[in-house]
């Protein structure tokens, strides 16, 4: 089976690979020729994810998944949220968006977050919804080299590392992303 998974961004689908048995094949956005940014005007995860697998659907007629993540900050009402990737700006700058979230919580004294993706399915004319969610707290500064986004600052309930200190065998076993992932595998057996 060949499955598109509608990202540009070559972190996520790393991730995602490793978690993808091999019957399928998993192709980007850029394998199939699509080097547009779909815009995400959606004001939910799920309208988002939505709007990405729409857009493949309907312009390149291939089965195709795609996802939206969120970081929500219980004391910033939910912020970053649907915006989290943009969340210091349109560039989706990294830097820059952990640096405003910090700059946010530095007098709070609540610092519980969780992530959550929604992935958006759309195969044999039928559309499906699969979510995750990891719960956890922001740090008050960056730890680890590894993963991407907010990884550096979000540490999961029970874990001492952050999900950039975490091998991605642990990450990808216990993030949101991983359990939506492995609700879509499941449903795709």
């Amino acid at each position: 089976m060949k499955l598109v998974f509608a990202t540009h961004n070559k972190n996520k689908l790393e991730e995602v690979k490793k978690l993808v048995p091999t019957h399928i094949k998993l192709v980007s956005l850029t394998n199939i020729g699509c080097f547009n940014e779909i815009p995400e005007t959606g004001t939910t995860l799920e309208e988002n994810a939505k709007i990405k697998a729409d857009y493949v659907t309907k312009n390149y007629g291939l089965a195709c998944f795609a996802d939206d993540t969120g970081l929500i900050v219980d004391i910033l009402n939910g912020e970053p949220g649907v915006y989290s990737a943009r969340y210091a700006g349109l560039d989706k700058n990294s830097d820059d968006n952990m640096n405003k979230l910090l700059h946010k919580l530095e007098d709070k004294n609540s610092r519980t977050a969780y992530f959550k993706t929604v992935i958006a399915l759309n195969l044999n004319e039928e559309k499906h919804l699969f979510s995750g969610i990891v719960e956890g707290e922001i740090l008050a500064e960056r730890k680890g080299q590894g993963g991407f986004g907010y990884d550096p600052i979000f540490k999961p309930n029970g874990y001492k590392e952050t999900f950039a200190e975490l091998p991605l065998s642990i990450k990808n076993k216990i993030s949101h992303r991983g359990k939506a992932m492995k609700k879509l595998l499941d449903f795709l057996q």
